[in-house]
């Protein structure tokens, strides 16, 4: 089976990729406007992209009019974001911030979400988040009606149980993060993991 995304299946392209490349780890971005108003919104086109220096990438796709999200023009406006990481234990409130809220009402207060300080960042971290790491933009590629923004992690927070100080890494058996499957509701859980050994 060959399907031309280019012609044929255009307009199937987001939902044939995005039940396909799965799972795929959420970026819950918070950011906050020139006037203050803090934003929260769910994005699963996410991912790490380098280490030196640390940068990630989302894209935040436009409203059914075309026009740019609250999260793309907040990061356009103040180029600072944070991207928090979703548990099984907040799955249900990061749904609830991908509700399309009246401006200004506060997508975090809806869902029963806590706003913490950032420490080098006007936008907050969510309190409830495993973890949150701290983004200042490098830049936004805009690639036909792909907006893809890269930022540089410039801090990680993390619950302190997720942290071995000793060894000084991520206790991963206790991050519980859940990933985005098939389009439109599908999600899973990474609980069930196992080791290959890399050959040498």
């Amino acid at each position: 089976m060959e399907l031309d995304l280019e012609h044929q299946f255009v307009d199937r392209a987001y939902q044939l990729l995005a039940s396909l490349v799965t799972p795929r780890p959420i970026a819950f971005v918070t950011t906050v406007s020139p006037e203050g108003r803090v934003n929260a919104a769910p994005f699963s086109f996410f991912n790490l992209l380098g280490a030196q220096p640390p940068i990630l990438a989302f894209a935040p796709g436009d409203r059914d009019d075309g026009t740019p999200k609250d999260t793309a023009l907040n990061i356009r406006a103040t180029h600072e974001f944070v991207v928090n990481l979703v548990d099984e234990a907040i799955a249900e409130a990061m749904n609830q911030c991908a509700a399309s809220l009246p401006y200004g009402e506060s997508e975090l207060q809806h869902a029963g979400l806590t706003a913490a300080p950032s420490s080098l960042v006007k936008p907050p971290r969510i309190a409830e988040a495993p973890a949150s790491l701290e983004c200042v933009e490098w830049g936004t590629l805009q690639i036909g009606k792909n907006r893809a923004v890269i930022g540089v992690v410039k801090r990680l927070h993390l619950r302190d149980e997720l942290f071995d100080a000793e060894k000084q890494q991520i206790q991963t058996d206790k991050l519980l993060v859940i990933g985005r499957m098939a389009s439109p509701h599908w999600y899973c859980r990474t609980r069930d993991r196992f080791e290959m050994i890399r050959p040498a």
